[in-house]
């Protein structure tokens, strides 16, 4: 799972927990009920529709799921996407078990923030279709598509980065990168920062400049625009030969 942190049961455990832990209504298969049932409903009912606004008009999103298809990997709504209850410290992450993308309803209250967390989570999908991405033992895996993510998702935006109150320095957008995909890795494995920031670092050169499928990095919509349209006609090219 993306962006989570250990269970503390299974932490005394001794046995790795992946971040399931953040995710009690994944991990138990079981919506919760009770008082909160109202809500939640709401919730979900709010998050299906973003959702649907995120895969039908989202530059980042239309060309990975097209991409996806390309692939062999094509996507379906209602069995590849779950929008759950989660911890409050998460937004949404990536079940290679069973390839489902969860995005946390209780969350997600804004569809630019739904954009991201789609787009984040649809890059670990598209990894995990297009190469045999060991998620759970090759920490190095796990770097370098936390490091695309991070790269191609939007996330390290000049205007994100002016709402985390971080001001462009030289290479600021790699510094960005690196540390988003650090706090990633820390968040779903118990490893030191040094082991994360070692893995982080010897993959970085070549992580950072995979762009596929978009070809660039999408700095905007704008420039995602222009990768899926470019996406689409070298889809014709290929189509033709």
């Amino acid at each position: 799972m993306g962006n989570t942190e250990p269970d503390r049961d299974r932490q005394q455990q001794g046995k790795e927990d992946y971040g399931y832990g953040l995710f009690p209504e994944h991990q138990s298969g079981k919506a919760r009920k009770g008082l909160l049932a109202e809500s939640l409903f709401t919730f979900n009912h709010k998050c299906r529709l973003m959702l649907q606004v995120t895969l039908d008009t989202n530059p980042y999103a239309k060309l990975l799921i097209d991409a996806m298809k390309s692939s062999g990997c094509a996507i379906d709504k209602d069995r590849h996407f779950s929008c759950e209850d989660c911890d409050g410290t998460v937004s949404g992450g990536f079940d290679a078990e069973i390839s489902q993308i969860v995005l946390c309803q209780n969350n997600i209250h804004q569809q630019k923030h739904m954009n991201r967390v789609v787009t984040h989570e649809l890059i670990h999908t598209f990894d995990h279709c297009r190469a045999h991405v060991d998620w759970f033992h090759n920490i190095k895996h796990l770097a370098c598509s936390e490091i695309r993510a991070a790269n191609l998702s939007g996330e390290c935006t000049f205007g994100n980065e002016l709402l985390r109150f971080n001001f462009g320095l030289k290479e600021h957008h790699q510094k960005c990168v690196r540390e988003r995909a650090l706090r990633s890795i820390l968040a779903v494995r118990e490893v030191s920062k040094e082991t994360a920031t070692k893995a982080v670092d010897e993959v970085f050169d070549t992580c950072f400049n995979d762009l596929e499928p978009f070809g660039r990095i999408p700095h905007n919509k704008k420039d995602a625009k222009y990768a899926y349209r470019e996406f689409q006609n070298r889809s014709r090219y290929y189509a033709n030969i």
